[in-house]
């Protein structure tokens, strides 16, 4: 029997006129580029045996990508903020359909993380049954962090151990779909396995590596973010303070300073012949930094996290992005390494400190100038200067495809016109700003 429901009834968004101060038929434009992109995506979508929804960017993959960073379970959240924004049903139901999808995988997939394995797909299940009713979608995801945790070792679940494919990233989706226990059982063996430095901590983001990542991705700023939301919300002082103390490492191999901030990706350099030593997006630079130090500075209400914060997106804004000042230097459109994660930031900043819409401006102009439009919709195509062709194939997932793209728009559009800067799903690495914003959008942060 079917026991996916209707969709529950939505009030869309309020949708003023925008605030004064924004490029005529600018903040139109980008909404309407939303809706093609959104067109794109769900046109991209492939029926499955039971009657639910995959997207895969592999074409000889029949059964989809059920993985946060990629697939459905990344694509999920940008229908759900699509149904809230517009208040239109059938991306709902579009969603709803995705649940069935995402049920018949939780089992099958040998991936435990957060953005590549069964954590996300938990995550979003919970996430579509309390916002749609999906009682099997609950039911699976309970199923899915029971299975996490069945598979857990004593240490560590796999070969990574930081936030996209470790136990930051389970204990941050764990804490998110309701199961403080488990997020506890994750980040605790970062007591034990931590190294010290002369400034701080930081771990090992693989066996075998005499590399140490410094970011939020990879690196130590993902497990501080982690360690902090995680014990901060279940009152484990050990747990915060580590943090500190891995913060701490990073800070002090700041270049940057006194108004900037900006770490190289690694010590020494891993992989040298292929990673650039900084970049500035979320996943290996400041834009992502920001995220953790915008955590922190909810977790202890110390204002120098907040002074970290400014100085992160005070060399964001001078590095030259979005435009590609040099082979491989701004390649990519997405959230995870691209504009659209800068975008975020920027929105971020807009709801809590009232900054200036002026450089979110100039990235939703990029973002528009570098769209494929045509009657199919509009999608992104990304840039490997190392390959021939440079166009990369456009992608639908939220790492570096319209999912993630799309998401960031909707939210620009609602902030330029006064409205609510929380988004329907939130990210968990991405500290939420306040529910009550502000005339223009602004508001105050809140403690998560």
């Amino acid at each position: 029997m079917d026991e996916t429901p209707a969709p529950a009834t939505v009030t869309p968004v309020q949708q003023p006129s925008e605030s004064p101060g924004h490029p005529p038929g600018a903040v139109g434009e980008a909404e309407g580029l939303a809706v093609d992109g959104l067109r794109w995506l769900t046109a991209a979508a492939r029926d499955t045996a039971g009657g639910g929804l995959a997207w895969t960017d592999v074409p000889s993959s029949d059964e989809g990508d059920p993985m946060l960073y990629s697939g459905t379970a990344g694509i999920v959240p940008v229908l759900l903020e699509a149904w809230r924004h517009f208040g239109d049903d059938s991306y709902a139901d579009t969603a709803a359909r995705a649940a069935r999808g995402l049920v018949d995988r939780v089992d099958g997939i040998d991936d435990d993380s957060l953005y590549f394995g069964r954590t996300g797909i938990a995550l979003v299940l919970r996430a579509l049954h309390d916002e749609l009713g999906d009682t099997a979608a609950g039911a699976a995801a309970d199923r899915a962090l029971d299975l996490v945790r069945s598979r857990f070792d004593g240490t560590r679940w796999g070969e990574l151990f930081e936030l996209m494919g470790g136990n930051a990233g389970i204990g941050l989706g764990a804490l998110a779909a309701g199961d403080a226990e488990l997020a506890v059982l994750a980040m605790e063996p970062y007591l034990r396995t931590a190294e010290p430095t002369p400034a701080g901590v930081h771990w090992a983001h693989r066996p075998g590596t005499d590399s140490r990542l410094h970011h939020v991705s990879h690196g130590t700023l993902g497990i501080v973010l982690a360690l902090a939301r995680v014990g901060g919300a279940t009152g484990r002082a050990d747990l915060l303070d580590l943090a500190l103390t891995g913060a701490a490492d990073v800070v002090a191999r700041d270049g940057a300073g006194p108004d900037g901030f900006l770490v190289p990706h690694s010590t020494p350099q891993y992989r040298p012949d292929v990673i650039d030593p900084v970049s500035y997006g979320w996943c290996h630079g400041p834009a992502g930094d920001a995220q953790a130090f915008r955590l922190l500075r909810d977790v202890t209400d110390d204002p120098v996290w907040s002074a970290l914060a400014d100085r992160c997106f005070h060399t964001v804004t001078r590095s030259g992005l979005p435009r590609r000042l040099r082979p491989g230097f701004w390649d990519n459109n997405g959230r995870c390494c691209g504009t659209a994660g800068v975008l975020a930031l920027a929105c971020d900043r807009i709801a809590e400190q009232r900054d200036p819409y002026d450089f979110a401006h100039v990235l939703v102009a990029d973002l528009t100038a570098r769209a494929i439009r045509d009657t199919d919709g509009a999608r992104w195509s990304n840039v490997e200067h190392r390959a021939t062709p440079v166009g990369l194939e456009p992608r639908t997932g939220w790492a570096m495809g319209n999912a993630g793209i799309v998401r960031e728009l909707l939210r620009f559009v609602r902030l330029c016109r006064g409205g609510d800067p929380r988004y329907a799903f939130a990210w968990p690495d991405q500290p939420p700003v306040s529910a009550a914003p502000t005339a223009g959008g602004a508001g105050t942060h809140a403690v998560p």
